[in-house]
């Protein structure tokens, strides 16, 4: 694992065929019918692609098991194959059992194969979903008995009759459940005792659809506490918008046939959502396709011309994505770059303010980074960084000196602890511990001043037009202070933003409070 960012990682994944680097778009390809080559696909930079296996057995039978999956499509990078779970999902069943399925992804040589599952969709009533989840455990058991008897290693002991592999292949353990939260993870528990090194979230689709990216949220959200450090896919997850939310709450790979689907309907992906090709002006992207084309030459292509061109620019799209994601975690950025793609959509804001206090991300972001943080509205005191420094505040910390407090307001003066006008201050005030007040960090005591993240920050000055008491983490960690240290005497120096707050500040009663207003405040 190079570095992480929220509960993004970017790490690698090594597979017979390869090592890919996570996180990862793995295109779907058809094994039948590819309008876009692999080739094309790698070239680009895809490092690894998804095909149906279920569709292989169907069309090509003994062929694929002689030739190999990887001949067959023409790609000689890691594979990723789907046992028919989605047409599980599409037509209620599929004419294949668990068992036979899984002999013929390790016939065919499939680098990241996927048991058969039964798909929870999206909707189910509980029971129904619950025996959904049962049915692709019981399958999945099916599957662990094939891999076994299929082991190379003759050498190996029952110590290893918990790895899922025979030959070196990465089996996925398919989580099922959906909305229904204790399936999700009870079957990502159980999946994990069975040996699994590599899961899926399973049935996002219909959730995706239908923009519900709160409740994919809360979803990962459930997988990532049953199982916090082994890598997690997300099927079907192949919008520009939905990528970014997904890396940051831990997913590592996605796939999607999106880039195909997408430009059969003539719908044109862009960085902040989709758009459809006859209502554009512009093609508002510099990708060899848009470079070429004006929009009415490429509306006026013949149809499977359009299709396939659309399609490589949805493509680029998709890279230029995850590039800009992953460059976002190397930076420390990911928590800006996700709000800034929440703007889109107000369904993805509702999802930020449902992860706000997903403890596992706080838990998973670096202590220190090389880069100031930003911080603009209320919705950022919820910032990981700044959540794990009031953590620290309140258990941690003890004010040296209890005679006066003195509460004076950021001005965003960095570094701090070296300023005239703290000098001023402490010349001023000789026995106070001097805290400054900042909306988004709540208190920085002058002498944790220098430390990430107090002296590593920029904040809008116009935070206070906002309603003051949207700042709740602000209230709640001076609260927690003038709790923990007691003060002989609190001397404010107010803004308008703490005034405001004055009437449901909770200071002591025994305390004496001065307050002396800002804009009249003089240093001598």
């Amino acid at each position: 694992m190079k570095c992480t960012d929220l509960a993004a990682r970017i790490g690698k994944l090594t597979t017979p065929h390869g090592s890919f680097e996570t996180p990862s778009f793995i295109p779907v390809i058809h094994p039948v019918k590819q309008q876009i080559s692999p080739s094309f696909l790698k070239s680009l930079g895809f490092e690894c692609i998804i095909t149906n296996a279920y569709i292989a057995f169907k069309f090509y039978g003994e062929k694929a098991e002689k030739q190999g999956i990887h001949q067959i499509v023409n790609f000689d990078g890691p594979i990723m194959t789907d046992s028919g779970g989605y047409q599980v999902l599409e037509y209620g069943k599929v004419n294949v059992t668990p068992s036979i399925m899984a002999q013929f992804e390790l016939n065919i040589g499939s680098d990241i194969p996927v048991p058969l599952d039964k798909p929870t969709g999206y909707g189910l009533p509980y029971n129904t979903a619950k025996s959904y989840v049962n049915e692709t455990i019981s399958n999945i058991d099916e599957t662990i008995d094939i891999i076994r008897k299929n082991r190379t290693d003759q050498n190996h002991d029952n110590s290893n009759d918990d790895i899922l592999s025979s030959k070196g292949e990465i089996w996925t353990g398919t989580i099922q459940g959906a909305e229904h939260f204790d399936l999700v993870r009870y079957s990502a528990s159980l999946l994990d005792k069975k040996g699994f090194s590599f899961f899926a979230i399973g049935s996002p689709v219909e959730l995706m659809e239908a923009y519900e990216f709160s409740t994919l949220a809360r979803l990962i959200e459930a997988t990532k506490l049953s199982i916090p450090n082994k890598p997690i896919h997300l099927f079907g997850a192949g919008h520009p918008l939905t990528i970014p939310l997904a890396v940051a709450l831990g997913c590592d790979t996605f796939d999607s046939a999106s880039y195909i689907l997408y430009a059969k309907a003539n719908r044109y992906m862009s960085s902040s959502g989709t758009l459809r090709l006859e209502d554009l002006s512009y093609l508002p992207c510099c990708c060899p396709v848009c470079s070429y084309y004006s929009v009415k030459e490429l509306i006026d292509e013949i149809p499977q011309t359009r299709i396939i061109n659309l399609a490589k620019h949805n493509l680029y799209v998709l890279k230029q994505e995850m590039s800009a994601v992953k460059q976002s975690i190397y930076d420390g950025r990911l928590w800006e770059y996700v709000l800034q793609k929440a703007r889109s959509h107000p369904k993805l804001m509702d999802a930020i303010h449902t992860i706000k206090n997903f403890e596992y991300i706080q838990q998973n972001t670096p202590v220190f980074k090389q880069k100031a943080i930003y911080l603009f509205e209320p919705i950022d005191q919820f910032r990981p960084e700044l959540k794990n420094y009031r953590s620290m505040l309140i258990n941690n910390y003890k004010s040296p000196n209890n005679n006066i407090l003195l509460l004076y307001p950021d001005q965003g003066i960095r570094p701090f602890y070296s300023s005239s006008v703290l000098r001023k201050l402490s010349n001023t005030f000789p026995e106070a511990s001097i805290c400054l007040y900042n909306p988004f960090f709540g208190l920085i005591p002058v002498e944790i001043s220098d430390i990430y993240p107090t002296s590593h920050n920029i904040f809008t000055k116009h935070f206070d037009e906002y309603d003051p008491r949207s700042y709740t983490e602000f209230l709640k960690l001076l609260n927690s202070f003038l709790k923990n240290n007691t003060f002989k005497s609190i001397h404010i120096i107010a803004n308008k933003f703490i005034k405001k707050l004055l009437p449901i500040i909770e200071l002591p009663e025994e305390t004496e409070v001065i307050i002396e207003d800002f804009m009249g405040y003089k240093l001598d």
